[in-house]
């Protein structure tokens, strides 16, 4: 999977329909206010408080490409608008942009849920949030939020449906282990490789049994090969983790009815030794609509751990998303999706060439100090210089 330069966003911002109330006038554009609040995220701003005191102090650079007729909009105004802001015209939006930057189809498309922490206030429970994550880019393609009173089950084939997969390994953890989930995945022309725990029993038994190792038969000999076995060891600050991986074609042990295009079973075992000490071995087992070497399997199953310190972490620690405490109306679900268009535009981002390469906590701190590497990662140009 490939991406082209990144688009401005701007065209893509105009789409949004103001939530305000019609036949009244609004002292601020909508529009204006969110290019404001995607230029202060990308400089290292986490709140709509800091959104406005960054604005304020960048009201002059702001100028040379917004109007502001009125100035800057307060925090209170950023805050109010954003709770009303409608997450699905945001969202399309945001789809609308990505969908241009990826120029071939492709690759493992990682879908996982996080919950923002800081959203929940005693009353009500935090936000749960599913993203898919296009792991050989590291870009989030799209997000759904979970309905209160639901869980990721639903969410998960909403989101699918919504975004164009055609040609990707979807990789699901066991709560995406579904009938409903498969057939979505390959009715959008893609590929599912869903971990499978206690949630399918008899999926379960029909695995372990089919990967009892220790028991030696001409089937289990037959997944020694390299195609069908693959370990790999690593070693970093006096840990050693060794992870051993088995695939095996599907003859016939899972049903393809429903588990539809059900081609390959696998599994996955992991070990680690710290201090001369070793921890509980751990297994983990698979089915894929995709025949997979055991090489193949392994990397896509890292990949899809990799979500965790690559999109989620990052959100937590760069982009203070568990810290954040704005909890009412649609304001957490919206805060998060401004984060991952930064997150992306940031991804993407060639123009460091120079320097090297930084960090996305580099790239945030350049942003905020240097106006014209802001408007280069953004790809915008100044219409009111004289």
């Amino acid at each position: 999977m490939e991406a082209s330069a990144p688009m401005p966003l701007m065209r893509y911002l105009d789409e949004i329909a103001d939530p305000r109330r019609t036949g009244y006038a609004h002292r601020h554009d909508l529009q204006e206010m969110l290019v404001i609040a995607i230029c202060a995220t990308l400089s290292d701003v986490d709140t709509f408080e800091d959104v406005a005191f960054w604005a304020t102090q960048k009201e002059a650079w702001l100028k040379r490409f917004l109007t502001l007729a009125n100035g800057i909009p307060s925090h209170d105004t950023f805050n109010r608008v954003f709770r009303i802001l409608n997450p699905k015209t945001f969202e399309d939006a945001f789809r609308r942009w990505v969908s241009g930057l990826v120029t071939a189809v492709g690759g493992t498309l990682a879908v996982d849920g996080k919950t923002v922490r800081g959203s929940g206030d005693g009353k009500a429970r935090p936000i749960h949030l599913v993203s898919a994550f296009a792991t050989d880019l590291g870009i989030v393609l799209g997000q759904e939020k979970v309905a209160r009173k639901s869980n990721e089950i639903t969410a998960i084939p909403e989101l699918l449906n919504a975004l164009l997969i055609k040609g990707y390994l979807v990789t699901i953890d066991a709560m995406g282990c579904q009938t409903e989930i498969a057939e979505t995945i390959v009715a959008k022309e893609a590929d599912y490789l869903l971990a499978v725990k206690g949630n399918q029993p008899t999926l379960l038994t029909t695995l372990q049994d089919r990967f009892a190792l220790d028991q030696r038969d001409a089937l289990r000999d037959a997944l020694r090969d390299a195609d069908h076995c693959f370990e790999q060891l690593e070693k970093s600050h006096g840990r050693l983790v060794v992870q051993r991986a088995w695939v095996a074609a599907n003859t016939g042990e899972v049903d393809t009815v429903r588990w539809p295009n059900c081609k390959m079973l696998a599994t996955v075992e992991s070990l680690r030794v710290v201090g001369g000490k070793s921890s509980d071995l751990e297994r983990r087992y698979y089915i894929s609509s995709r025949l997979m070497t055991a090489e193949a399997f392994a990397k896509a199953v890292r990949s899809h751990w990799g979500i965790e310190n690559r999109l989620h972490w990052m959100l937590d620690v760069n982009f203070g998303e568990d810290a954040a405490t704005v909890r009412k109306d649609f304001a957490a679900d919206n805060l998060s999706r401004l984060k991952k268009i930064v997150l992306n535009v940031l991804r993407l981002e060639t123009a460091t060439t120079a320097l090297g390469k930084l960090s996305l906590a580099k790239k945030r701190k350049l942003a905020a100090w240097d106006d014209t590497f802001r408007m280069a990662i953004l790809g915008i140009k100044p219409v009111h210089d004289n």
